[in-house]
Protein backbone atom coordinates (compact mmCIF):
# COMPACT_ATOMS: atom_id res chain seq x y z
CA UNK A 1 0.00 0.00 0.00
CA UNK A 2 3.05 2.51 0.46
CA UNK A 3 4.82 1.65 -2.49
CA UNK A 4 1.29 2.11 -4.30
CA UNK A 5 1.10 5.44 -2.71
CA UNK A 6 4.87 6.41 -2.91
CA UNK A 7 4.66 5.57 -6.79
CA UNK A 8 1.24 7.59 -7.45
CA UNK A 9 3.10 10.70 -5.94
CA UNK A 10 5.80 10.28 -7.97
CA UNK A 11 3.87 9.80 -10.81
CA UNK A 12 3.04 13.32 -11.84
CA UNK A 13 6.71 14.41 -11.52
CA UNK A 14 8.16 11.62 -13.61
CA UNK A 15 5.26 12.41 -15.92
CA UNK A 16 6.47 15.99 -16.18
CA UNK A 17 10.10 15.37 -16.33
CA UNK A 18 9.67 12.78 -18.82
CA UNK A 19 7.48 15.78 -21.23
CA UNK A 20 10.27 18.47 -20.17
CA UNK A 21 12.80 15.78 -21.99
CA UNK A 22 10.80 15.51 -24.92
CA UNK A 23 10.32 18.73 -25.07
CA UNK A 24 14.27 19.68 -25.04
CA UNK A 25 14.85 16.57 -27.74
CA UNK A 26 12.35 18.81 -29.61
CA UNK A 27 14.52 21.96 -29.20
CA UNK A 28 17.58 19.87 -29.92
CA UNK A 29 16.10 18.57 -33.03
CA UNK A 30 14.84 22.29 -34.20
CA UNK A 31 18.10 23.82 -33.71
CA UNK A 32 19.67 21.02 -35.71
CA UNK A 33 17.53 21.66 -38.50
CA UNK A 34 18.02 25.54 -38.62
CA UNK A 35 21.68 25.58 -38.31
CA UNK A 36 21.46 23.54 -41.63
CA UNK A 37 19.58 26.71 -43.06
CA UNK A 38 22.18 29.16 -41.63
CA UNK A 39 25.12 27.07 -42.81
CA UNK A 40 23.96 27.43 -46.32
CA UNK A 41 23.91 30.98 -46.63
CA UNK A 42 27.34 31.41 -45.92
CA UNK A 43 28.99 27.32 -46.63
CA UNK A 44 29.45 27.80 -50.03
CA UNK A 45 30.98 31.73 -50.44
CA UNK A 46 34.43 30.20 -49.47
CA UNK A 47 33.75 27.46 -51.39
CA UNK A 48 32.63 29.27 -55.11
CA UNK A 49 36.54 29.41 -55.76
CA UNK A 50 37.04 25.89 -56.40
CA UNK A 51 33.64 24.73 -57.96
CA UNK A 52 34.40 27.76 -60.60
CA UNK A 53 37.48 26.09 -61.29
CA UNK A 54 35.85 22.66 -61.36
CA UNK A 55 32.57 23.46 -63.37
CA UNK A 56 34.71 26.25 -65.37
CA UNK A 57 31.63 29.06 -65.24
CA UNK A 58 32.40 32.20 -65.52
CA UNK A 59 32.94 35.03 -63.18
CA UNK A 60 29.61 36.82 -64.20
CA UNK A 61 28.18 33.91 -63.59
CA UNK A 62 29.27 32.99 -59.89
CA UNK A 63 27.10 35.21 -58.03
CA UNK A 64 23.96 33.13 -59.01
CA UNK A 65 25.32 30.33 -56.88
CA UNK A 66 24.45 32.58 -54.12
CA UNK A 67 21.70 34.63 -55.58
CA UNK A 68 19.98 30.97 -56.68
CA UNK A 69 19.57 30.47 -53.14
CA UNK A 70 18.77 33.86 -51.69
CA UNK A 71 16.00 33.94 -54.22
CA UNK A 72 13.38 31.56 -53.35
CA UNK A 73 14.33 31.53 -50.07
CA UNK A 74 13.18 35.29 -49.74
CA UNK A 75 10.57 35.54 -52.35
CA UNK A 76 8.62 32.01 -50.74
CA UNK A 77 9.19 32.36 -46.83
CA UNK A 78 5.62 34.49 -46.18
CA UNK A 79 3.88 31.95 -48.13
CA UNK A 80 5.38 28.88 -46.62
CA UNK A 81 5.03 30.45 -43.40
CA UNK A 82 1.05 30.60 -43.81
CA UNK A 83 1.54 26.87 -45.48
CA UNK A 84 2.71 25.72 -42.83
CA UNK A 85 0.16 26.66 -40.87
CA UNK A 86 -2.74 25.12 -42.94
CA UNK A 87 -1.16 21.56 -43.27
CA UNK A 88 0.50 21.03 -40.33
CA UNK A 89 3.99 22.16 -38.76
CA UNK A 90 5.23 18.91 -38.63
CA UNK A 91 4.62 17.96 -42.12
CA UNK A 92 6.36 21.36 -43.17
CA UNK A 93 9.15 20.41 -41.29
CA UNK A 94 9.97 16.86 -42.03
CA UNK A 95 9.00 18.07 -46.19
CA UNK A 96 11.31 20.81 -46.02
CA UNK A 97 14.34 18.42 -44.46
CA UNK A 98 13.83 16.11 -47.24
CA UNK A 99 13.59 18.23 -49.75
CA UNK A 100 16.83 20.12 -48.68
CA UNK A 101 18.58 17.24 -48.32
CA UNK A 102 17.63 15.82 -51.67
CA UNK A 103 18.87 19.44 -53.27
CA UNK A 104 21.78 19.35 -51.31
CA UNK A 105 22.45 15.79 -52.83
CA UNK A 106 22.10 16.76 -56.19
CA UNK A 107 24.08 20.08 -55.61
CA UNK A 108 27.22 18.04 -54.59
CA UNK A 109 27.10 15.71 -57.15
CA UNK A 110 26.65 18.62 -59.95
CA UNK A 111 28.57 17.96 -62.97
CA UNK A 112 27.77 21.59 -64.63
CA UNK A 113 27.06 25.17 -63.57
CA UNK A 114 23.28 24.69 -64.82
CA UNK A 115 22.61 21.57 -62.85
CA UNK A 116 24.30 23.54 -59.11
CA UNK A 117 22.34 26.81 -59.59
CA UNK A 118 18.99 24.51 -59.75
CA UNK A 119 20.03 22.67 -56.71
CA UNK A 120 21.09 25.55 -54.96
CA UNK A 121 17.32 27.51 -56.09
CA UNK A 122 15.70 23.74 -54.83
CA UNK A 123 17.46 24.42 -51.79
CA UNK A 124 16.33 27.97 -51.08
CA UNK A 125 12.73 26.95 -51.84
CA UNK A 126 12.69 24.23 -48.98
CA UNK A 127 14.82 26.38 -46.88
CA UNK A 128 11.90 28.90 -46.77
CA UNK A 129 9.50 25.82 -45.78
CA UNK A 130 12.38 24.84 -43.05
CA UNK A 131 12.85 28.12 -41.36
CA UNK A 132 9.63 29.34 -40.40
CA UNK A 133 8.22 26.19 -39.56
CA UNK A 134 11.31 25.84 -36.97
CA UNK A 135 10.36 28.98 -34.85
CA UNK A 136 7.05 28.18 -35.11
CA UNK A 137 7.49 24.78 -33.42
CA UNK A 138 9.56 26.35 -31.14
CA UNK A 139 6.84 28.55 -30.05
CA UNK A 140 4.58 26.36 -29.65
CA UNK A 141 6.39 23.80 -28.38
CA UNK A 142 7.76 25.73 -25.26
CA UNK A 143 4.73 27.94 -23.64
CA UNK A 144 5.91 27.78 -19.89
CA UNK A 145 8.41 31.73 -19.42
CA UNK A 146 11.04 30.06 -18.08
CA UNK A 147 11.64 27.26 -20.09
CA UNK A 148 10.71 29.80 -23.42
CA UNK A 149 12.92 32.30 -22.21
CA UNK A 150 15.77 29.15 -22.43
CA UNK A 151 14.75 27.96 -25.83
CA UNK A 152 14.78 30.83 -27.61
CA UNK A 153 18.19 31.81 -26.13
CA UNK A 154 19.32 28.44 -27.66
CA UNK A 155 17.55 28.79 -30.63
CA UNK A 156 18.74 32.24 -30.89
CA UNK A 157 22.50 31.45 -30.48
CA UNK A 158 22.31 28.80 -33.22
CA UNK A 159 20.63 31.92 -35.53
CA UNK A 160 23.44 34.46 -35.01
CA UNK A 161 26.31 31.65 -35.36
CA UNK A 162 24.95 29.91 -38.07
CA UNK A 163 26.36 31.92 -40.90
CA UNK A 164 29.33 32.70 -38.98
CA UNK A 165 29.91 29.10 -38.29
CA UNK A 166 28.90 28.45 -42.30
CA UNK A 167 32.41 30.54 -42.78
CA UNK A 168 34.85 28.20 -40.79
CA UNK A 169 33.31 24.38 -42.40
CA UNK A 170 33.21 25.98 -45.87
CA UNK A 171 37.31 26.95 -45.60
CA UNK A 172 37.87 23.26 -43.42
CA UNK A 173 35.68 20.89 -45.72
CA UNK A 174 37.03 22.81 -49.12
CA UNK A 175 40.49 22.64 -47.84
CA UNK A 176 40.73 19.42 -46.41
CA UNK A 177 37.78 17.54 -48.66
CA UNK A 178 36.21 19.25 -51.56
CA UNK A 179 33.86 21.97 -52.02
CA UNK A 180 31.53 19.34 -53.19
CA UNK A 181 31.06 18.42 -48.96
CA UNK A 182 29.95 21.88 -48.28
CA UNK A 183 26.68 20.48 -49.73
CA UNK A 184 26.86 16.63 -48.52
CA UNK A 185 27.12 17.76 -44.74
CA UNK A 186 23.78 18.54 -45.30
CA UNK A 187 22.65 14.98 -45.29
CA UNK A 188 24.15 13.93 -42.57
CA UNK A 189 22.03 17.04 -40.50
CA UNK A 190 19.29 16.72 -41.82
CA UNK A 191 18.95 12.86 -41.39
CA UNK A 192 19.71 13.73 -37.78
CA UNK A 193 16.55 16.07 -37.91
CA UNK A 194 14.06 14.44 -39.80
CA UNK A 195 14.55 10.83 -37.56
CA UNK A 196 14.32 12.91 -34.26
CA UNK A 197 10.94 15.03 -35.77
CA UNK A 198 9.50 11.30 -37.10
CA UNK A 199 10.02 10.27 -33.52
CA UNK A 200 9.12 13.18 -31.06
CA UNK A 201 7.33 15.97 -33.07
CA UNK A 202 3.39 15.22 -32.71
CA UNK A 203 0.88 16.58 -35.49
CA UNK A 204 -0.57 19.85 -34.23
CA UNK A 205 -4.18 20.86 -35.15
CA UNK A 206 -4.18 22.75 -38.58
CA UNK A 207 -5.76 26.01 -38.40
CA UNK A 208 -9.16 26.83 -40.62
CA UNK A 209 -7.49 29.88 -42.53
CA UNK A 210 -7.70 29.43 -46.52
CA UNK A 211 -4.94 30.37 -48.42
CA UNK A 212 -4.69 34.04 -49.59
CA UNK A 213 -3.89 32.97 -53.58
CA UNK A 214 -3.37 37.46 -54.43
CA UNK A 215 -1.52 37.77 -50.84
CA UNK A 216 1.01 34.97 -52.07
CA UNK A 217 1.38 35.91 -55.80
CA UNK A 218 1.52 39.60 -54.98
CA UNK A 219 4.03 38.90 -51.62
CA UNK A 220 6.10 36.13 -53.65
CA UNK A 221 6.75 38.22 -56.72
CA UNK A 222 7.42 41.63 -54.65
CA UNK A 223 9.92 39.79 -52.50
CA UNK A 224 11.46 38.32 -55.13
CA UNK A 225 12.36 41.79 -57.39
CA UNK A 226 13.54 43.36 -54.18
CA UNK A 227 15.93 40.65 -53.56
CA UNK A 228 17.05 40.07 -57.15
CA UNK A 229 17.18 43.85 -57.76
CA UNK A 230 19.77 44.50 -54.31
CA UNK A 231 21.61 40.79 -55.88
CA UNK A 232 22.03 42.73 -58.93
CA UNK A 233 23.22 46.28 -57.49
CA UNK A 234 27.01 44.86 -58.16
CA UNK A 235 26.33 46.22 -61.31
CA UNK A 236 25.57 49.60 -60.96
CA UNK A 237 22.71 51.53 -59.54
CA UNK A 238 21.27 52.91 -62.54
CA UNK A 239 21.17 49.75 -64.65
CA UNK A 240 17.70 48.58 -65.76
CA UNK A 241 18.43 45.17 -63.69
CA UNK A 242 19.17 46.53 -60.71
CA UNK A 243 16.47 50.18 -60.31
CA UNK A 244 14.13 48.28 -62.34
CA UNK A 245 13.41 44.86 -60.04
CA UNK A 246 13.52 47.18 -56.73
CA UNK A 247 10.72 49.82 -58.44
CA UNK A 248 8.97 46.86 -59.51
CA UNK A 249 9.64 45.35 -56.25
CA UNK A 250 7.85 48.07 -54.30
CA UNK A 251 4.94 48.73 -56.10
CA UNK A 252 3.84 44.76 -55.74
CA UNK A 253 4.79 45.18 -52.29
CA UNK A 254 2.37 48.34 -51.56
CA UNK A 255 -0.50 46.37 -53.74
CA UNK A 256 0.32 43.24 -51.31
CA UNK A 257 -0.11 45.77 -48.45
CA UNK A 258 -3.77 47.61 -49.50
CA UNK A 259 -4.83 43.83 -50.26
CA UNK A 260 -3.93 42.70 -47.16
CA UNK A 261 -6.55 45.14 -45.52
CA UNK A 262 -9.15 43.98 -47.55
CA UNK A 263 -8.62 39.94 -48.03
CA UNK A 264 -11.09 37.77 -45.84
CA UNK A 265 -8.40 35.47 -45.11
CA UNK A 266 -5.13 37.91 -45.37
CA UNK A 267 -1.67 35.57 -46.24
CA UNK A 268 -0.76 38.29 -43.24
CA UNK A 269 -2.92 39.40 -41.05
CA UNK A 270 -2.44 43.06 -40.55
CA UNK A 271 -2.53 42.72 -36.35
CA UNK A 272 0.69 40.73 -36.69
CA UNK A 273 2.54 43.54 -38.28
CA UNK A 274 0.58 46.76 -36.46
CA UNK A 275 1.71 45.50 -32.83
CA UNK A 276 4.40 47.75 -31.50
CA UNK A 277 6.58 45.19 -30.44
CA UNK A 278 6.17 42.94 -32.55
CA UNK A 279 7.02 45.39 -35.48
CA UNK A 280 9.96 46.85 -33.55
CA UNK A 281 11.16 43.10 -33.34
CA UNK A 282 11.19 42.80 -37.03
CA UNK A 283 12.44 45.91 -38.23
CA UNK A 284 15.78 45.30 -35.52
CA UNK A 285 16.21 41.82 -37.33
CA UNK A 286 16.09 43.54 -40.49
CA UNK A 287 18.57 46.26 -39.70
CA UNK A 288 20.96 43.52 -37.71
CA UNK A 289 20.77 41.68 -41.03
CA UNK A 290 22.25 44.77 -43.33
CA UNK A 291 24.83 45.31 -40.55
CA UNK A 292 26.15 42.31 -39.64
CA UNK A 293 27.42 41.48 -43.25
CA UNK A 294 29.89 44.16 -42.34
CA UNK A 295 31.36 41.45 -40.25
CA UNK A 296 30.63 38.18 -42.28
CA UNK A 297 31.61 40.13 -45.73
CA UNK A 298 34.17 42.88 -45.55
CA UNK A 299 36.25 41.43 -42.32
CA UNK A 300 36.85 38.09 -44.10
CA UNK A 301 37.73 40.28 -47.59
CA UNK A 302 40.19 42.19 -45.57
CA UNK A 303 41.59 39.49 -43.00
CA UNK A 304 42.27 37.47 -46.72
CA UNK A 305 43.34 40.26 -48.66
CA UNK A 306 45.19 42.64 -46.70
CA UNK A 307 46.44 40.38 -44.04
CA UNK A 308 47.07 37.64 -45.58
CA UNK A 309 45.36 34.67 -43.84
CA UNK A 310 43.95 31.49 -45.23
CA UNK A 311 40.14 30.87 -45.53
CA UNK A 312 40.53 28.33 -42.93
CA UNK A 313 42.47 31.01 -40.89
CA UNK A 314 39.99 33.96 -41.32
CA UNK A 315 37.00 31.63 -40.41
CA UNK A 316 38.91 30.54 -36.91
CA UNK A 317 39.27 34.32 -36.26
CA UNK A 318 35.88 34.50 -36.12
CA UNK A 319 35.38 31.55 -33.47
CA UNK A 320 35.88 34.28 -30.56
CA UNK A 321 32.67 35.80 -31.47
CA UNK A 322 30.37 32.87 -32.62
CA UNK A 323 31.86 31.40 -28.75
CA UNK A 324 30.25 34.28 -27.27
CA UNK A 325 27.15 34.88 -28.87
CA UNK A 326 25.46 31.91 -26.88
CA UNK A 327 27.12 33.54 -24.04
CA UNK A 328 24.93 36.83 -24.90
CA UNK A 329 22.11 34.63 -25.32
CA UNK A 330 22.41 32.81 -22.42
CA UNK A 331 22.65 36.03 -20.22
CA UNK A 332 19.98 38.05 -22.27
CA UNK A 333 17.34 35.29 -23.25
CA UNK A 334 17.20 33.08 -20.21
CA UNK A 335 18.13 35.65 -17.35
CA UNK A 336 17.05 39.51 -18.35
CA UNK A 337 14.71 38.66 -20.44
CA UNK A 338 11.69 37.59 -18.09
CA UNK A 339 12.48 40.26 -15.81
CA UNK A 340 12.90 43.59 -18.01
CA UNK A 341 11.44 42.33 -21.46
CA UNK A 342 13.03 43.21 -24.93
CA UNK A 343 13.43 46.68 -24.65
CA UNK A 344 16.57 47.15 -23.10
CA UNK A 345 18.03 43.66 -24.29
CA UNK A 346 17.32 45.34 -27.40
CA UNK A 347 18.52 48.69 -27.48
CA UNK A 348 22.20 47.44 -25.33
CA UNK A 349 22.57 45.25 -27.89
CA UNK A 350 22.19 47.28 -30.89
CA UNK A 351 24.85 49.88 -28.83
CA UNK A 352 27.10 46.94 -28.08
CA UNK A 353 27.33 45.93 -31.39
CA UNK A 354 28.01 49.48 -32.94
CA UNK A 355 30.89 49.55 -30.47
CA UNK A 356 32.22 46.98 -31.72
CA UNK A 357 31.39 47.93 -35.17
CA UNK A 358 33.37 51.04 -34.07
CA UNK A 359 35.74 49.65 -33.05
CA UNK A 360 36.61 48.13 -36.44
CA UNK A 361 37.26 51.02 -37.71
CA UNK A 362 41.35 51.38 -36.65
CA UNK A 363 42.32 48.86 -38.50
CA UNK A 364 45.34 49.55 -41.43
CA UNK A 365 47.67 47.67 -43.36
CA UNK A 366 49.85 45.93 -40.16
CA UNK A 367 46.88 45.24 -37.65
CA UNK A 368 47.38 42.79 -35.53
CA UNK A 369 44.43 40.46 -34.38
CA UNK A 370 44.93 40.41 -30.75
CA UNK A 371 45.13 44.55 -30.55
CA UNK A 372 42.59 45.67 -33.84
CA UNK A 373 40.47 42.76 -33.94
CA UNK A 374 39.14 40.09 -31.34
CA UNK A 375 38.14 43.23 -29.30
CA UNK A 376 35.51 44.30 -31.79
CA UNK A 377 34.39 40.78 -32.93
CA UNK A 378 33.61 39.71 -29.04
CA UNK A 379 31.42 42.62 -28.68
CA UNK A 380 29.43 42.23 -31.82
CA UNK A 381 28.96 38.56 -30.84
CA UNK A 382 27.76 39.83 -27.16
CA UNK A 383 25.25 41.98 -28.84
CA UNK A 384 24.30 40.32 -31.70
CA UNK A 385 23.21 37.32 -28.81
CA UNK A 386 21.63 40.16 -26.73
CA UNK A 387 19.53 41.16 -29.69
CA UNK A 388 18.52 37.73 -31.24
CA UNK A 389 17.26 36.05 -27.87
CA UNK A 390 14.98 39.08 -27.49
CA UNK A 391 13.75 39.56 -31.24
CA UNK A 392 12.94 36.40 -31.50
CA UNK A 393 11.06 36.06 -28.73
CA UNK A 394 9.38 39.75 -29.53
CA UNK A 395 8.55 38.57 -32.88
CA UNK A 396 6.33 35.60 -31.95
CA UNK A 397 5.14 37.51 -28.88
CA UNK A 398 1.36 37.32 -28.28
CA UNK A 399 0.82 35.57 -31.55
CA UNK A 400 -2.42 33.14 -31.76
CA UNK A 401 -0.85 29.44 -32.29
CA UNK A 402 -2.62 29.46 -35.68
CA UNK A 403 -0.43 32.41 -37.06
CA UNK A 404 2.89 31.10 -35.21
CA UNK A 405 4.30 30.67 -38.75
CA UNK A 406 3.33 33.19 -40.27
CA UNK A 407 4.74 35.33 -37.40
CA UNK A 408 7.52 33.19 -37.83
CA UNK A 409 8.01 34.01 -41.35
CA UNK A 410 8.07 37.34 -41.07
CA UNK A 411 11.29 37.54 -38.77
CA UNK A 412 13.10 35.16 -41.21
CA UNK A 413 11.85 36.91 -44.28
CA UNK A 414 13.17 40.43 -42.33
CA UNK A 415 16.98 38.33 -41.71
CA UNK A 416 16.45 37.44 -45.85
CA UNK A 417 15.76 41.37 -46.95
CA UNK A 418 18.65 42.46 -44.61
CA UNK A 419 21.47 40.26 -46.22
CA UNK A 420 20.03 41.00 -49.68
CA UNK A 421 19.84 44.99 -48.68
CA UNK A 422 23.60 44.53 -46.72
CA UNK A 423 25.44 42.97 -49.75
CA UNK A 424 24.02 45.51 -51.68
CA UNK A 425 24.56 48.83 -50.18
CA UNK A 426 28.07 48.07 -48.02
CA UNK A 427 29.26 46.73 -51.42
CA UNK A 428 28.33 50.34 -53.21
CA UNK A 429 29.15 52.36 -50.02
CA UNK A 430 32.63 50.50 -50.00
CA UNK A 431 33.57 50.22 -53.61
CA UNK A 432 32.56 54.17 -54.25
CA UNK A 433 34.98 54.82 -50.67
CA UNK A 434 37.63 53.15 -52.78
CA UNK A 435 37.37 54.26 -55.72
CA UNK A 436 37.36 58.48 -54.24
CA UNK A 437 40.69 57.79 -52.11
CA UNK A 438 42.27 56.46 -55.49
CA UNK A 439 41.21 59.48 -56.89
CA UNK A 440 42.16 61.25 -53.94
CA UNK A 441 45.76 60.11 -53.08
CA UNK A 442 46.90 58.53 -56.59
CA UNK A 443 47.66 60.12 -59.63
CA UNK A 444 48.82 57.38 -63.07
CA UNK A 445 48.24 54.06 -62.29
CA UNK A 446 47.95 52.27 -58.92
CA UNK A 447 50.24 50.04 -57.12
CA UNK A 448 49.20 47.22 -55.32
CA UNK A 449 49.88 49.00 -51.82
CA UNK A 450 47.31 51.94 -52.79
CA UNK A 451 45.00 49.37 -53.63
CA UNK A 452 45.15 47.70 -50.60
CA UNK A 453 45.34 51.24 -48.87
CA UNK A 454 42.38 52.23 -51.19
CA UNK A 455 40.76 48.45 -50.31
CA UNK A 456 41.01 49.72 -46.45
CA UNK A 457 39.44 52.76 -46.56
CA UNK A 458 36.42 51.32 -47.86
CA UNK A 459 36.17 48.75 -44.97
CA UNK A 460 36.13 51.69 -42.33
CA UNK A 461 33.62 52.89 -44.23
CA UNK A 462 31.53 50.24 -44.31
CA UNK A 463 32.44 50.00 -40.54
CA UNK A 464 31.34 53.46 -40.12
CA UNK A 465 27.85 52.80 -41.73
CA UNK A 466 26.97 49.78 -39.91
CA UNK A 467 28.06 51.26 -36.48
CA UNK A 468 25.37 54.10 -37.90
CA UNK A 469 22.98 51.33 -38.78
CA UNK A 470 23.18 49.66 -35.42
CA UNK A 471 22.82 53.45 -33.61
CA UNK A 472 19.74 53.98 -35.60
CA UNK A 473 18.38 50.62 -34.68
CA UNK A 474 19.20 51.11 -30.48
CA UNK A 475 17.12 54.61 -31.12
CA UNK A 476 14.10 52.94 -32.68
CA UNK A 477 13.86 50.33 -31.02
CA UNK A 478 13.61 51.75 -27.36
CA UNK A 479 10.96 54.33 -29.22
CA UNK A 480 8.66 51.74 -30.25
CA UNK A 481 9.48 48.58 -27.36
CA UNK A 482 7.28 48.45 -24.92
CA UNK A 483 8.63 48.29 -21.32
CA UNK A 484 8.38 45.60 -19.12
CA UNK A 485 8.53 41.72 -19.52
CA UNK A 486 6.62 39.96 -22.42
CA UNK A 487 2.94 38.67 -21.83
CA UNK A 488 2.96 34.81 -21.38
CA UNK A 489 1.99 32.49 -24.51
CA UNK A 490 -1.19 31.53 -24.94
CA UNK A 491 -1.79 28.17 -23.14
CA UNK A 492 1.02 28.89 -20.61
CA UNK A 493 0.71 27.51 -17.38
CA UNK A 494 0.02 29.79 -14.62
CA UNK A 495 2.50 30.90 -12.41
CA UNK A 496 2.94 29.24 -8.48
CA UNK A 497 2.52 32.02 -5.52
CA UNK A 498 6.24 31.20 -4.59
CA UNK A 499 6.94 32.48 -8.49
CA UNK A 500 4.68 35.33 -8.39
CA UNK A 501 6.26 36.44 -4.88
CA UNK A 502 9.57 36.00 -6.23
CA UNK A 503 8.54 38.15 -9.31
CA UNK A 504 7.67 40.73 -6.95
CA UNK A 505 10.44 40.89 -4.71
CA UNK A 506 13.05 41.51 -7.95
Amino acid sequence: MAAQSAAAAAGPSTGAAADARRRWLIGAVICTAYLMVGLDLTVMNIALPSAQRALDFSNADRQWIVTAYALPFGGLLLFCGRLSDLIGRKRAFLIGLLGFAAASAVGGAATNFEMLVTARACQGAFAALLSPSCLALLATTFTDPKERAKAFGVFSGVVASGSGVGLIIGGALTSGLSWRWCMYVNLLLAAVAFFGGMALLQDQPKSGARMDIPGVLLASAGMFAVVLGFSNAHNGWGETSTWGFLAAGAVLLVAFSVWQTRAAHPLLPPRIVLSRTRGAAYFTVLLVGIGFFGILMFLVYYMQTILGYSAITSGCALLPMIAITPVGTSVGAIKLLPKFGPRPLITGGLLISAAGMAGLTRIDADSAYATHILGPVLLVGIGMGLIYGAALSAGTSGVAPQDAGIASAVISTGQQLGGAIGTALLNTIAATAATDWLVGHVTGTPTVQDLHLASIHGDTRVFWWCTAIFGFGAVVSALLLRGGPLPAPAGAPAPKPSEQAEAARS
